[in-house]
């Protein structure tokens, strides 16, 4: 039988890490940047499908193919005079872009990093601005989807 400490202290085995306090690196130049919501962490393997002509099973063997990485999107609140992610969407041309490596750090109470995600070889493929209504009342916001070539995970 599994029983919770009996202690006042916060035991970090017991509860799960909180999503909401994040910083993201976009380059060496942008760092600690804050952002509103950060999806598409994914990673995903296809599936290779396969059978022998003699195999006595009459399905497929499924096997793991090329990996797949999804694009990153990103949103923040507009700032005054804050044009980083135009400047650097600015830099495409054809078939040459500054790439970085981009870094998601999760955050602990006390701003350590607890978990971070590294994209290798990243570039905004997309920038979106914010919708405008009269009779809006919310924050002014944009998008920013990157695209990247791989993935890391480093939870310490």
């Amino acid at each position: 039988m599994h029983t919770m400490p009996n202690n006042d202290r916060q035991n970090e085995t017991v509860w799960p890490i909180s999503k909401f306090y994040f910083e993201v690196d976009l380059s060496p130049t942008m760092t600690g940047i804050a952002f509103q919501e950060v999806s598409g962490l994914d990673l995903e393997s296809q599936v290779i499908e396969y059978r022998q002509s003699n195999s006595p099973t009459f399905s497929t063997a499924k096997m793991p193919g090329i990996k797949k990485y999804g694009n990153v999107t990103m949103k923040r609140g507009i700032f005054k005079k804050e044009n980083s992610f135009w400047e650097w969407y600015k830099e495409i041309n054809a078939n040459t872009i500054k790439r970085h490596t981009v870094s998601i750090k999760l955050l602990d109470e006390s701003g350590n990093v607890t978990m971070q995600w590294n994209l290798a070889n990243a570039w905004p493929t997309k920038i979106s601005g914010t919708d405008l209504k009269a009779d809006g009342n919310e924050v002014a916001i944009e998008t920013l989807e990157l695209a990247h070539e791989g993935l890391t995970v480093i939870n310490e």
